[in-house]
């Protein structure tokens, strides 16, 4: 009986390739979290419920967590779209501007 060979001999796997997927689906659960806050961090000033500090706190948050984003998209070679996976009948994970 023979033994069966590793995987990686069986399946032409290109380390690269796998590691920019992965980032990339990391990066999208990250980028749909931030835009979730964003919104709700919206409706809380909408409806008044936060100081004039707090808002100018969670806008400076907000805005460096975009840039974050921005900078390790750049980093790995990653779009905008390229964060925005195709959900079939229910449409784009996130929305589009």
């Amino acid at each position: 009986m023979t033994e069966p060979e590793p995987i990686r001999e069986r399946l032409p796997i290109d380390r690269e390739e796998a590691e920019r997927g992965l980032v990339g689906l990391v990066l999208t659960l990250v980028e749909f979290l931030r835009q979730l806050m964003e919104r709700q961090a919206l409706r809380r000033v909408e409806a008044g419920d936060l100081s004039d500090e707090q808002v100018e706190r969670l806008g400076a948050t907000l805005m460096a967590l975009e840039g974050r984003m921005t900078e390790l998209r750049e980093h790995f070679g990653l779009e905008p779209e390229d964060l925005n996976l195709d959900l079939g009948p229910l449409g784009p994970l996130l929305p589009r501007d």
